[in-house]
Parts: C-alpha cells; structure tokens; sequence
C-alpha cells in the first residue's frame, strides 16, 4: 500500500493525497490551489494523473482548498463516488458552484480587458488590420451593456473574430452542478465501503460543518491497513461545533499512517473564553471613534460563528446594537445548511439557543444582503454599522468593495477572524496594518492596490487569532497525546513549509516518528 502526496504539502491549499493499493486508488480530498493567480492557475490546470484510475474520493470536509478540484475530476472522466458527511455535501452544492462562477466571472472580465487591449492597439492581433478607428470606438461601446454589465456574446465573438487568447475557466458552473450527482453523504461513525476489502469511518473533527477525521481501512495481502486522515484539525472549546474526536472505538486504534494538517504547526491563538470579550472591545472602540466594523470572512464556518457570537453580545446587552449586515449570498445559503444539521450541534448550543427557541445564527438586528443593488446601497451607508462579506482571504467577492469605500477611514476597524494564505490580499492587509498599529500610526499610513487602484489603509486592522477553525500547535499536539489512537507514523501535511518543519520537531521530541513529505513523493506503508 502506498500514498502519493499531491497537494498541500509544504504549503497550505490544494489539498490531495491518493492512497493506492493493489486494486483501488481512492482519492484524499481534491482541492483547488490558492495564492497568486498565475501560479495557482497553472497548477489547478493541470491534474497529475488521469482521473479515470481514480476508484472514488474521500472528501473530509468542504472547503474550497480540499473540494475545489473536484468538477475537474468529474469532467475528465471521474465515474466513482464523492464519500463524506451528509453536512459537507450539502454544502458542497453551494460551493462548487460559486466557486465556478467566480471563474466564470474573473475569465469574462479578463476577456474583456484583452479585447480593450486589442482594440486600443496595445496588443497585437492579426485581426485588428482592417478595423478603422471609428468602428473601434464603436466597438468599444456595445462591450458592456446597461449598467456596466459586460456583453459576454460581443466579447467571445470579438476573441474569435480577433484571434485573440482567451481565458477559459478551470471548470463552468455546469460542470460544478454534473459533480454534485457523484456526490454521497454518509453518518459519522459508520464504516462505508470505498473499494475492494477498504471501508472509511467518518469521525468529528470539529473543524467546520461536516469535516472529518476519516479512518480507511486496508486489507491487501491478507494484511490490515490503517490510515487516519485529519483533513483540517477544529479546535477545543468553540462554539457551535463538537470538539474534535479523541476517543476513538477500539478496532480503529491502530494507525499505521497519520496524515496530519499543520497550518499553525508553531502559532498560538488566543484562549476561547478571551474571543467574545476581544470581539466585544473591538466594536465598541469602534463605535466609539465614530466607525464602522468590516469583517472579511469564509462564507462556511467563520461567518455562522461570528453570527453566534454576535448573537449571545447583542442578547447579553453589552455592546452597542448596530445593524449586523451578511454581504454575501453564499454565506446565507451555507448558514441554511448549518441550520438544517442541528445533529452535529454541542450541547451548550443546544442549551444557550435551540431549547429556548432561538435559531443561533438569526436576531432582530441580522440584515441578510442577496442582491446587488442591495450591496452597493451598503457600501455607501454612512450609518455605523457592523459587515460580514465573502471572500475571507479578500481575493474576491463584495468584500473588495466594502474595502474600497472603508479601507482609507481611520474611524473604521478591517477585523481579521482567519486564515490569510500567502500572495493574497487578505494577507497584505494582515502584516502591513499590524505593522501601521505597532509603529502607533506615525508617519503615513501603508498603500494598497486592488481594482487597478492604489488604497491608503487608514482603517484600524485587529487580528482576533482565536477565531481560527484551525487548531493550533497546543491543539494539534494535543489531538496526538491525549487520543487513544496508537501511531506509528506521521506524514505531516496542509502547512506553510517553515510551520509543517516546526511542528514535525514537535511531533519528533514527543517520540513520533514522521516525514514531511514533498510534492508527488510516494511513501510505502510497510
């Protein structure tokens, strides 16, 4: 039996690792890279085997850096199953489709910037010689539509017609909705089958809705095989979620391989019980300097979390009851899919909010934003106000422009609630406004640039650490030492490479043995 390391190895996204046996080659999670868009797109362009071998895919939970790759697989000729929780494929409906009109949506606006190119004369075609200056302006014209909308048929027609490259997506929002009949949704702590004498069990891993520690099982050569896959490690102690799994059931104790995440492999987080109080001197140092509060956030996990913690502040009376804006419709989808799974809820959730009534993530002051006209009436509110927006590494979606209209108030606070992966904007805005607030704001203030525009970030940046969804170091050494799993071996994965090498010295000093595998290294399990 072997396992191939794909993706998230020495680096955080991507995550995909297949384990291989004499009969079957089941897939650990599919995701898309993020970063920098000219490397990660080349590296999600291209799968490094044929998706026809694959027998089916594990999937631990739904984020986009372990699911995202999966409508590739699927088109390419992928005929297996999708195994994971019921919770993560209900959520998965609603990511992998935004995720491909994100893609959609970023290849027609690149599209239509080569055909302005072309026509300005700034880029070579072997079209453009018979076009007077006059039928270019016109050109120009009709590339949008009202309302600066682009005219997707003009734009692909000029391409053609220009001979100009185009800009494909990865995948189409139909290919993302053909995935989802692959899709299979299964119980925690009930062994499914996977392949030829392989089960997988799913068990809590309390990182998001649905996520998973997955035990798979191995018979090959009249010997048994365990391998534990983490996904991503929750932490102890949050809300909403049960904590992850530490006692597991006698016959999934063996671990031959553990395949173990390691984001915060040498970071701390702030305690839990510090979080509603940190949150709550944020808001009202904010009020206080006349601000508004803008939180970048994922759409599953961190928005519902913060919609809980904002609920018990508002509920306690102990901060000033702005209005609480979600800007983001796949995040008031994906806050549906939590409030249709109160199973996996824990039981101060079930006490504080569902035995008195309460739905968690709903109060009189929550303002749910769907439509487009709808958020940029927000962006321009002068009322002090708290927003939640999608994406939460700020390379896309509506929270660019609740950026744009608040990143150069210094009334206003930009707090940080997650994960920024490296080369993203989200991570820029993280190091250069912590390094504005411990000079104490002198001089002027740090320059960004997004929308082809450059930002004065005057706007106070707070880090709120505990926030996370990931465990950190504590935790995760915590998740070897006190479960009574017994492992022989650690693969350690899903972390930047200074933070997996750290956190391997860790596991090293606690008597482990382990490997920090590289991308496409094969490890036997002897």
């Amino acid at each position: 039996m072997n396992v191939t390391f794909y993706g998230a190895v020495r680096e955080v996204t991507g995550s995909m690792h297949l384990v291989t046996t004499e009969n079957d080659r089941i897939l650990l999670d599919c995701g898309l890279f993020q970063g920098r868009r000219k490397e990660t797109e080349q590296k999600n362009r291209v799968l490094p085997f044929d998706p026809q071998i694959i027998s089916n895919i594990i999937l631990s939970h739904a984020h986009i850096d372990h699911s995202g790759r999966i409508p590739m697989l699927t088109k390419n000729g992928f005929n297996g199953q999708i195994i994971c929780t019921r919770a993560t494929a209900d959520a998965c409906e609603y990511l992998l489709p935004d995720s491909a009109y994100i893609q959609e949506s970023d290849a027609n606006y690149l599209n239509y910037k080569v055909v302005r190119s072309s026509l300005s004369g700034t880029s070579s075609s072997t079209g453009m010689e018979n076009i007077s200056n006059q039928e270019r302006k016109e050109i120009r014209k009709i590339l949008k539509t009202n309302r600066n909308k682009l005219n997707i048929d003009k734009i692909n027609e000029l391409i053609n017609k220009l001979n100009l490259n185009a800009v494909r997506p990865i995948y189409t929002v139909f290919d993302a909705e053909q995935s989802l009949k692959c899709f299979n949704g299964y119980p925690y702590r009930r062994p499914v089958t996977v392949g030829h004498d392989i089960t997988c069990t799913f068990y809590d891993a309390g990182h998001i809705l649905g996520s998973a520690f997955s035990i798979i099982k191995a018979k090959e050569n009249g010997r048994l095989y365990n391998i534990c896959y983490t996904g991503d490690i929750g932490r102890f102690g949050t809300p909403i979620l049960r904590d992850p799994t530490l006692v597991f059931p006698e016959e999934d104790c063996e671990i031959d391989l553990l395949i173990m995440e390691s984001t915060y492999g040498n970071r701390f987080h702030g305690p839990m019980k510090d979080l509603k109080q940190q949150l709550k001197q944020v808001i009202i140092d904010t009020v206080n300097r006349g601000g508004s509060v803008l939180i970048p956030s994922f759409a599953f996990g961190r928005a519902q979390e913060l919609l809980y913690i904002l609920h018990e502040l508002y509920d306690e009376g102990d901060i000033p009851r702005l209005p609480v804006y979600v800007d983001s419709p796949l995040a008031i989808k994906l806050t549906r899919v939590y409030g249709e799974h109160p199973e996996v809820y824990d039981r101060e959730t079930n006490k504080i909010f569902l035995e008195q009534g309460k739905n968690p993530f709903s109060f009189d002051k929550i303002h749910f934003v769907s439509s487009v006209d709808e958020s940029m009436e927000l962006m321009r509110e002068e009322k002090q106000h708290i927003v939640i927006a999608a994406s939460g590494m700020c390379e896309a979606g509506r929270i660019l422009h609740h950026l744009r209209y608040k990143i150069h108030n210094h009334k206003n606070t930009i707090i940080i609630v997650g994960y920024m992966a490296q080369n993203t904007l989200g991570r820029r805005i993280l190091e250069k406004g912590m390094e504005y607030e411990k000079s104490g704001r002198k001089d002027n203030p740090p320059m960004l640039k997004f929308f082809n525009k450059t930002y004065p970030l005057k706007a106070h940046v707070v880090r709120l650490g505990g926030f996370s969804a990931h465990a950190d170091k504590d935790e995760m050494l915590r998740f070897v030492r006190e479960s009574n799993l017994r492992i022989k071996k650690i693969a350690v994965v899903h972390g930047e490479e200074d933070q997996s090498l750290l956190f391997a010295g860790h596991l090293a000093n606690e008597g482990f043995k382990v490997i920090v595998p590289r991308a496409g290294e094969v490890l036997q399990i002897k």
